[in-house]
């Protein structure tokens, strides 16, 4: 048996031998518990009841609820607290050591991320995996899709490749039980993904020595699948889940979530926001959960109005160019690995689709005018004139020609380039995703993607003020948070803000690219 078909018999066995899929939602099972302790801001933040861990069987609860609510004196927060155990942050037992090098510093935290499949606790939101992982950090207690790529980068440069396989086994194990890479590893994830960078995982994974890409052909092929759910006999100008079909018959993709009710771990907030709007809640729900696919949840990128705000997202309109970037990197996945084992049928299907949507990505993305990419409206048949970090997308996968590569990398330099980094857009409308925020994954992109293309002055240019706002922020603070101020830069340098959590410490993504680029 080769290394490769071992690997693949190791997964089959931790799949055979895991319990059945759990995904029933906290919504679903604490019903007017959980609306009532939502409603009632019991937590300051809502994901936190999400995620305690009951003491009882989840229906005796409930119905304790259901009986004693009424009654004279009833202390909602006391009946939860003596009910649920409540989630520690991350990495609770790491003790920072001022003026450790920043290297060591990330190499010994990564013990504290690591989860063991041992640690779920029973009857909780938390969806099971076979193989140790790492989470992201601060209230992030569970493991995250696209976070994930940009973690792994920094375990295997800290000599962590265990880690590195181990994590793209959970991946496969999700879409085998699932069929698509949830959000997150909780229930009520289950109904929507992130960014689809699983290929980039396989190939990460192959170079530090653990499966050939081929071995994850089956998971590479049902991921593609689960994005173009619906496609078959989709007519030209309508639209299907997270498939688009363009007029000219062409298929590219959108972000989108199952369900359309506000997101079970932003409960409060989801419906006050609907509340703004003069939509139907219905539609502003589902938008706001497609944006939490995207991974740029939130940003002016999926606004109709920056001058609306939130209430006026409207990403189920819009076809990203990033994800679009993705999935073709997907589809040449595909390519290689099914002329590795010989299947060349499904090699020359995913040879016209990769082509087709090449070709798509060019024709819809590209501003010649501006010299950027930007997202296309598929129902107003219209470009988005919004100028964000993920016009670099495409020169990370390939995408770009010479002269398009110089034109963003200008676009970027005049725009987005900040004393910290590379900014995420050019709004600041207090959502976490803009202005003056900067992101480890999307400089991690950009700088990639400009070297690629020889722009090495501008790639570095970037790294280096990225690199000083996280030394900075470490010297000071013992820590690396998810996100940064650009705008503070040199020694001013401190973490981002807004959204709907504190700044959050830990950080996967922050640690692994920081990881990554150290010493260069």
């Amino acid at each position: 048996m080769t290394p490769a078909a071992g690997a693949r018999e190791a997964r089959d066995a931790a799949a055979a031998t895991a319990p059945p899929p759990d995904t029933c939602t906290p919504a679903d099972r604490y019903q007017e518990l959980f609306r009532d302790v939502q409603l009632q801001g019991v937590f300051s933040d809502s994901k936190t009841f999400v995620d305690c861990a009951p003491r009882d069987e989840p229906s005796a609860i409930l119905r304790q609820y259901l009986a004693s609510r009424d009654l004279p004196g009833f202390d909602l927060p006391a009946f939860v607290q003596e009910r649920f155990h409540l989630p520690l942050t991350a990495h609770v037992d790491h003790v920072p050591r001022p003026g450790r090098p920043l290297a060591e510093h990330i190499d010994s935290l990564w013990d504290s991320l690591v989860r063991e499949p041992l640690q779920h606790p029973p009857r909780g939101s938390l969806v099971r995996l076979p193989h140790r992982y790492v989470v992201p950090g601060g209230r992030f207690v569970e493991v995250y899709y696209w976070y994930s790529y940009f973690t792994m980068l920094g375990l295997a440069e800290s000599g962590r490749p265990d880690l590195v396989h181990c994590m793209t086994d959970n991946f496969a194990h999700l879409i085998d039980t699932y069929g698509l890479v949830p959000n997150g590893t909780r229930t009520y994830y289950l109904s929507r993904s992130q960014p689809p960078v699983f290929a980039l995982m396989t190939q990460l994974c192959e170079a530090r020595g653990g499966p050939a890409q081929a071995e994850y052909l089956p998971e590479l092929l049902r991921e593609h699948a689960f994005w173009h759910e619906g496609e078959a006999g989709l007519a030209p100008g309508t639209a299907h889940r997270r498939v688009v079909a363009l007029p000219d018959g062409m298929f590219l993709n959108r972000y989108w979530d199952d369900r359309c009710t506000p997101r079970e771990e932003a409960w409060r907030e989801d419906v006050l926001t609907a509340s703004r709007s003069g939509r139907p809640r219905e539609q502003v729900w589902r938008d706001l959960r497609a944006s939490a696919e995207s991974g740029w949840d939130f940003s002016s990128r999926w606004m109709a109005d920056v001058a609306e705000g939130l209430s006026s997202t409207c990403t189920t309109d819009l076809l990203p160019v990033d994800l679009n970037c993705f999935l073709h990197e997907l589809e040449r996945t595909i390519v290689r690995a099914c002329w590795l084992v010989e299947d060349h049928a499904t090699a020359a299907e995913f040879e016209r689709r990769s082509a087709a949507r090449a070709a798509a990505i060019d024709r819809c993305f590209w501003d010649a005018g501006a010299g950027w990419y930007a997202d296309w409206n598929w129902r107003s048949q219209r470009r988005r004139d919004v100028l964000t970090a993920a016009t670099a997308v495409p020169l990370f996968c390939g995408l770009a020609s010479g002269h398009q590569a110089r034109a963003v990398a200008q676009a970027l330099q005049e725009r987005l380039l900040r004393p910290g980094g590379l900014g995420t857009t050019e709004n600041d409308t207090g959502e976490q995703w803009d202005r003056p925020n900067g992101w480890a994954p999307l400089q991690w992109m950009a700088v990639e993607g400009l070297a690629r293309y020889g722009c090495d002055e501008l790639a570095t240019t970037i790294r280096e003020r990225w690199m000083r706002s996280v030394q900075l922020v470490y010297e000071r603070e013992s820590r690396l948070v998810e996100k940064y101020d650009l705008f503070a830069g040199g020694a001013e340098a401190r973490g981002g803000g807004g959204g709907e959590s504190p700044l959050q410490d830990g950080f996967g993504w922050t640690n692994g690219v920081a990881r990554r680029w150290i010493g260069w």
